[in-house]
């Protein structure tokens, strides 16, 4: 069994429910943009409130955030510290 096959029992808005999930199918060793997650749940131009979700999200290995970074380049934040979300894209082998 691998963390994306962990049930899980998040509560959270509808919202953050379905960023949460769309970031469970990310792959290891793979990013996806803020943008690119809004527009897999079907809200494009909601990459600001995914980065809102992200930040919400409370189990940061089992619901990777940690994969979602900025289209304008670089790792970006995390609610975990900066270097540690490039440990593991590093770990990834995603950078």
């Amino acid at each position: 069994m691998t963390l994306a096959d962990l049930p899980l029992d998040l509560h959270g808005t509808p919202f953050q429910r379905a960023v949460w999930a769309a970031l469970r199918e990310i792959a290891p060793g793979r990013t996806v943009t803020y943008a690119e997650v809004a527009a897999r749940i079907g809200r494009p131009g909601a990459a600001r409130a995914v980065a809102r979700a992200c930040a919400a999200n409370p189990v940061a290995l089992a619901v990777p955030c940690h994969r979602v970074v900025p289209a304008a380049g670089g790792t970006g934040g995390w609610r975990w510290g900066a270097a540690r979300k490039r440990a593991l894209l590093v770990q990834e082998g995603a950078l």
